[in-house]
């Protein structure tokens, strides 16, 4: 018993300890969706929040920003930042936004991550997309700022921005950067096939999606406070023409639609 309360004793502490610690919501965003992630962040978290800006700002029309973006991918010639008004040094969690493009981080974020190391800094992602992303430029974060601690992130697509303020509390409440009460999720079921209304669920959500998504295989489902959530395996085709397997995400809520929230590859 003595133990259980040392125990919980430390735990409270830790927790009371990453409600004080300074926080900055850092980003970059290119069409505003990341900005409304961003600041609905900066909201919940009461904290300071900065926007990352471009000496020669991108044109804001996706095929000549995907061209350029391109070109100093292969080139390596990442794009000049203005310099940043907050001092890093002061914060102890930064909350770092940014669009996915080409599968992962905006790249005025790979200029940040090279002229800033974050040492002892801990990084919590957070990104837009249109299918899916955060857990590969999580993965590539990791590798280049090996200094500093990479926590889960939040990711959310561009079709479902609506949904951002109630996702973001739970994603804040359930990491313990603010206090608040949540209706905890269950685990999704085991994978089983698909049946014929599984199927039709899955058209459904992701059937209006610009690229095809594959087949469905297997699926789990859970209940949340909001409807049912599903978790789907998938069989596709691949970017790059071999064949290969995702998970998809599709939530579908009491009177709406259903809707695949991410893809993840």
């Amino acid at each position: 018993m003595k133990r259980l309360l040392v125990s919980i004793v430390i735990m409270a502490t830790s927790i009371a300890s990453i409600y004080a610690q300074k926080k900055l919501v850092l980003y970059y965003s290119e069409t505003g969706t990341t900005k409304t992630v961003a600041e609905e962040l900066q909201k919940q978290l009461s904290a300071d929040i900065e926007v990352i800006e471009c000496v020669k700002p991108y044109s804001g029309n996706f095929n000549e920003t995907m061209q350029r973006g391109q070109r100093e991918m292969q080139s390596g010639e990442w794009p000049e930042l203005k310099p940043l008004k907050s001092k890093l040094t002061n914060y102890d969690v930064i909350f770092l936004g940014y669009p996915i493009w080409f599968g992962t981080y905006a790249n005025p974020i790979a200029t940040l991550v090279k002229n800033n190391d974050f040492a002892g800094k801990t990084i919590v992602p957070f990104c837009t997309f249109g299918s899916g992303g955060l857990n590969t430029s999580a993965d590539a974060l990791k590798k280049a700022l090996p200094k500093a601690t990479i926590k889960e992130g939040y990711g959310l697509r561009t079709a479902r921005v609506a949904a951002a303020a109630k996702e973001i509390k739970r994603f804040l409440v359930e990491n313990h950067f603010v206090q608040g009460t949540i209706t905890p999720l269950p685990a999704f079921s085991a994978q089983k096939p698909v049946t014929d209304a599984e199927k039709t669920i899955f058209n459904d959500a992701c059937s209006s999606y610009q690229f095809p998504l594959g087949t469905p295989s297997t699926v789990g489902s859970r209940k949340t406070p909001d409807g049912t959530e599903y978790k789907f395996t998938v069989k596709s085709n691949g970017f790059g023409g071999g064949g290969g397997e995702s998970i998809i995400y599709v939530v579908v809520e009491a009177g709406a639609k259903p809707e695949f929230t991410q893809v993840v590859r």
